[in-house]
């Protein structure tokens, strides 16, 4: 009945030991992110506010074209979503269009998503998984500009940025009842 007790109490020497820092201590060591119990500084939310709109308010400068997003995807996407985004281990981000009325839809880049600035937005945001917010502006534009190359919404010698990201008119883009102004 107390064979667990060693380990039990290691357990909560350690959670003791962890909180004995005080968080002057743990803000000074660790600027990076925010501790426990510390607000975060300033400039920490100010980078995590990059939020972008459907219509484009609030894309950052920069440009990426359909090859050289073929380089980054390789690099940094590949390994999660697949082969010129076939998917596996993580979900396809191409192919499936025509299927989300189907018993079997495929939600993918090309099928699913309305707005090619939210394909960007998410992309900055949470990819890649194991480092997101990583990639720089130039890159994720890269590589929103091969998937949707590769989803057969742009041409493969097409050079995204801010202006032109913005005008792209995603397939399902009236398959969503959305509370932001209508984008056209």
């Amino acid at each position: 009945m107390f064979m667990h007790k060693p380990l039990a109490t290691s357990a909560v020497a350690c959670l003791m030991a962890g909180c004995a820092s005080s968080p002057d201590t743990v803000a000074q060591s660790s600027s990076a992110r925010p501790a426990f119990g510390v607000p975060a500084p300033a400039e920490m939310l100010a980078s995590w506010d990059i939020s972008i709109a459907p219509d484009g308010a609030g894309l950052p400068p920069g440009r990426g074209s359909v090859q050289q997003g073929a380089a980054v995807y390789l690099q940094k996407c590949a390994s999660c979503h697949g082969e010129r985004g076939a998917g596996k281990p993580a979900d396809p981000l191409v192919g499936g269009a025509g299927s989300l009325t189907s018993k079997t839809p495929m939600r993918t880049v090309g099928s699913y998503w309305p707005y090619a600035t939210t394909l960007f937005d998410y992309t900055r945001r949470a990819m890649p998984l194991n480092n997101p917010m990583s990639m720089s502006n130039d890159e994720v534009y890269a590589v929103s500009a091969y998937l949707l190359f590769l989803n057969g919404i742009v041409g493969e010698n097409e050079q995204l940025d801010a202006q032109s990201l913005m005008k792209i008119r995603m397939p399902n883009r009236d398959g969503f009842v959305s509370n932001w102004p209508r984008v056209r």
